[in-house]
């Protein structure tokens, strides 16, 4: 199995542990800085020597998650080779993976917007670059004739929301496999952009 589809744990400090099970039991408005720090099992100020607030926990999470992501979409391109619409499949499958795999984080994503402007540069350029890529690689595929994508920025934008709504209501004892849906999204995308579906390689 190649490198890219293959999942272990993030690692976490103990205190960026305790804040992503408090984010994800109450949200990041209903997680208390006093509840992280009794799960970690320091105090407040004992909190406050590793992060500086709440704020800054919920942007260190968001910023492992995304840079996850954007490493496992380059080594899926680059395990495709050249062919585009390998390519595409990878990177739908790499981004749903993660949103399975790694759930708990990609929960975070809409709390995005709770960041002020200066701590969430980074997500933001993460996940522009994850679009620019399917965007880039949209219109490739339209010049060469292998793809149909009118808008290869708002179809970019499209894929990955449709990706992230994984997150939502993928639940590990559910009938599929992460791996299962990851092929099952990856068909989805292609067929948006007109790819032949009875691939060999595609087939789900």
């Amino acid at each position: 199995m190649d490198q890219w589809r293959e999942y272990d744990e993030l690692q976490l400090t103990p205190v960026l542990r305790g804040a992503l099970a408090a984010f994800r039991e109450h949200g990041y408005h209903g997680a208390s800085v006093r509840d992280i720090a009794s799960r970690v099992g320091v105090t407040v100020p004992g909190l406050y020597y590793h992060h500086r607030n709440k704020e800054a926990m919920l942007a260190a999470l968001i910023d492992i998650s995304i840079h996850a992501v954007v490493e496992r979409v380059r080594l899926a391109m680059a395990a495709a080779g050249d062919d585009l619409r390998t390519q595409l499949a990878n990177t739908i499958e790499a981004v749903v993976l993660h949103m399975t795999y790694h759930a708990d984080f990609a929960f975070l994503d809409p709390e995005f917007r709770f960041l002020k402007e200066e701590t969430s540069h980074s997500y933001a350029e993460a996940r522009r670059a994850v679009e620019r890529r399917i965007a880039d690689l949209l219109a490739v595929g339209v010049e060469t004739g292998v793809f149909t994508a009118e808008i290869p920025d708002g179809t970019a934008r499209a894929l990955v929301g449709m990706c992230q709504s994984v997150a939502f209501w993928y639940r590990s004892d559910g009938p599929k496999s992460p791996r299962e849906i990851a092929r099952e999204y990856a068909a989805i995308a292609l067929s948006i952009v007109d790819h032949e579906l009875d691939s060999p390689r595609l087939k789900i």
